[in-house]
């Protein structure tokens, strides 16, 4: 995490000498307003405070003014950092990642196929990486200050009266240190339970937030709802613990700030003649601000404490090492040949895909097809990069897929996400600097011009998180369009004419397979009407290749894609 703050150490820097300032400005204005209203009551010449009333007003000005420059500048430096820190973690987290490596699509990976939930990694992107923040606002810099207040109270009190001195560094002993060790030991395992607890919050709120549509049609929306209820209770009573322990602390803050201020005034009292009434003044009112300064320590000490599984998480993320990144090559325009050399893929029950061989020559038009579970995605997949191969080798344009070809392989995934923004701004991300007739040309390809036209702003039409706003087809012929502007040399489509009605699907994938654009495609479906086109259709069954050949040809014998054949008749009732 060093890495993130290192940059801005400068502004910090500039933070916490200005906090530190500030502090001993405070320090300083108390005193001298200590001493002049004592004086004051003694009645000298108007001459003999002008000097003290001028300190106090620059001190008091100087105070406001440091204080906002520690805080513009440390929030600042703070925030930057946490910018920097955000961002790496999601690097770390997207580098997190099978050991085969991964060629980026537009769709992304598979929730199935990540290794951090996504609540976890929501927890990490948000609340972790603000730990950070808190250490630096909240620990660090209150540390620089009170330190600095701390030395100087001792010192003034030192030369007003020298025992004052010993007396004042006890008291910032205990209230520095054996107060925050004290809050941080009690407050330990609450702090611990509050970070557990909100980590499980978060995870258990997006299972019933992102999970809400298939919880209700499996009629498991209550008792969800009543888990994220259970986890928000515990944060409650764990939040409550931690309140209760702060409320101990600071009162232990007062007693000693007010312990001191008294044993300094008792022994003031009992010098004699060599402290008269306005250093007592001077003595009480520094000892009382020196022991303040340093009463944030004791917050500071449980804050730490807090966010340090936080910082623990995020530290662990960035630690582990990603998988290794080979220097990039870049890849040959046009169409790639893509081969699958006895392939096997497991999810840990079985085999996804057991011993797939398969060519795909450069150009080639190829559907997959298959029922549901036979290994179609899991084909993709692994041509795109996102699972690893148990064994066997996956070869594009001659060559391992892998990072170092960015761009060879992009499509249409089951779980492509649409994010939130306009409908330009989706497109977008598979070629940024696309023009609006390449804008046009795709979505009309995808049947989802007419939907732009219809939409009240057009492409400049906001769009939630996963295509709120739009419907199942619309969303559908959104990440389609967005899959055919990327034109790549190999283009992989999952279902894309899925949620479309039957008439709009097959005339979608007729036309995919008629006009693919410039690279070699694979297409899964189960749409098997317009497979005509296709020059090669490959039947999957139980993770292997069952059949292969011409649409016409595989009708004509006996096997699997003859029968999906018939129950896909049977089904639209033309049988």
């Amino acid at each position: 995490m060093w890495g993130a703050v290192r940059p801005h150490v400068g502004r910090l820097v500039v933070a916490g000498l200005a906090g530190a300032a500030a502090e001993l400005c405070g320090l300083g204005l108390v005193a001298a307003a200590a001493w002049l209203i004592a004086r004051a009551a003694q009645q000298p010449e108007l001459a003999a405070l002008s000097v003290a009333i001028a300190a106090v007003r620059g001190l008091a000005l100087a105070k406001g003014s440091l204080r906002y420059v520690e805080r513009l500048v440390g929030h600042d430096a703070a925030l930057r950092a946490l910018a920097e820190l955000r961002g790496r973690v999601f690097d770390a987290l997207a580098a997190a990642r099978p050991p085969s490596g991964s060629v980026p699509t537009s769709a992304g990976g598979s929730a199935g196929r990540r290794e951090v939930r996504d609540g976890d990694a929501l927890m990490r992107m948000v609340s972790d990486v603000e730990a950070v923040q808190d250490v630096l606002l909240r620990c660090v810099l209150p540390a620089v200050a009170a330190v600095a207040c701390g030395a100087a109270g001792v010192v003034v009190c030192g030369l007003v009266w020298a025992p004052s001195a010993v007396v004042l560094a006890g008291g910032l002993l205990v209230a520095g240190v054996v107060v925050p060790v004290a809050a941080a030991a009690a407050g330990g395992r609450a702090a611990a339970r509050v970070a557990a607890g909100r980590q499980a919050l978060a995870v258990r709120a997006l299972d019933v937030l992102e999970g809400a549509a298939d919880l209700a049609m499996f009629g498991a929306s209550e008792r969800f709802a009543a888990r994220a209820g259970d986890a928000a209770g515990l944060l409650e009573r764990a939040e409550r613990s931690a309140a209760r322990v702060s409320a101990l602390v600071a009162g232990a803050g007062f007693v000693v700030q007010g312990a001191t201020v008294a044993v300094v005034l008792w022994g003031a009292s009992r010098a004699g003649a060599g402290v008269d009434e306005v250093d007592a003044a001077v003595l009480a009112l520094t000892a009382l601000v020196a022991v303040e300064s340093v009463l944030p320590l004791a917050a500071a000490a449980r804050r730490l404490l807090e966010v340090w599984p936080s910082m623990r998480r995020v530290g662990a993320i960035l630690a582990t090492p990603p998988s290794p990144v080979p220097v990039s090559v870049p890849v040959r325009r046009g169409p790639l040949e893509v081969e699958l050399l006895g392939v096997r893929v497991s999810y840990g029950a079985g085999w996804a895909l057991d011993g797939v061989d398969l060519r795909v020559g450069r150009g080639r038009r190829v559907a997959v097809v298959g029922a549901s579970g036979a290994g179609k995605s899991t084909l993709l997949a692994a041509v795109a990069g996102e699972v690893p191969a148990a064994s066997g080798a996956v070869l594009v344009g001659g060559r391992t897929v892998g990072r170092d070809m960015p761009g060879a392989v992009r499509g249409l995934m089951q779980d492509a996400h649409v994010f939130a923004g306009t409908v330009r701004a989706n497109l977008l991300l598979a070629c940024p600097d696309a023009d609006e007739e390449r804008l046009r040309a795709a979505a009309g390809r995808a049947r989802f011009l007419e939907v732009v036209e219809s939409l009240p702003e057009g492409w400049d039409t906001v769009v939630g998180a996963g295509g709120r706003g739009l419907s199942g087809g619309q969303r559908q012929r959104l990440l389609l369009a967005r899959a055919l502007l990327a034109d790549p040399p190999v283009l992989v489509l999952d279902e894309p004419a899925e949620a479309l009605d039957p008439a709009l699907a097959d005339a979608v994938v007729e036309d995919l397979l008629t006009r693919p654009g410039g690279g070699t495609l694979l297409l899964v479906t189960h749409r098997l009407a317009a497979l005509g086109a296709a020059d090669e259709v490959v039947v999957l069954d139980r993770g292997r290749v069952v059949q292969r050949g011409r649409h016409d040809d595989l009708l004509a014998a006996p096997g699997a894609y003859r029968d999906l054949w018939y129950a896909e008749a049977l089904a639209a009732g033309t049988a």
